[in-house]
């Protein structure tokens, strides 16, 4: 099976795993990598840029934050957009400026993928 067929399978199963999720708190354990430089409250950005409503926006346009040129470009946040980010930051956004080497589990990028979506 290849990488990209058990990172949708694992998608899938997550989208159930994750029914509501309105805060950090109710976060799935893979999202504390995140939560070092991301908020989930909407216009507080950290680090890195608040996640608040990420899911569907377009990448690079949370307002107040200063984005990479790279990021900027880059389309919008759906799931195959962010499971493959969250997987492997530089190689699906090469330019960026996020520090973060990925996720390794398709598990684990799964059930951050469900929580994000439900973040507003």
């Amino acid at each position: 099976m290849t990488t990209t067929k058990m990172l949708g399978l694992a998608l899938g199963a997550a989208l159930f795993a994750v029914p509501f999720a309105a805060s950090a708190d109710d976060a799935p354990s893979a999202f504390n990598a995140c939560k070092a430089c991301h908020k989930v409250e909407a216009g507080k950005n950290g680090v890195g840029p608040s996640l608040a409503g990420v899911f569907g926006r377009k990448a690079g346009s949370a307002p107040g934050f200063k984005y990479s040129d790279a990021m900027a470009a880059a389309g919008a946040w759906d799931e195959a957009a962010l499971g493959k980010y969250l997987a492997d930051p530089k190689g699906a956004i090469p330019g960026n400026k996020m520090a973060f080497a990925g996720l390794k589990k398709p598990e684990d990028v799964a059930a951050v993928v469900a929580y994000l979506k439900t973040v507003k």
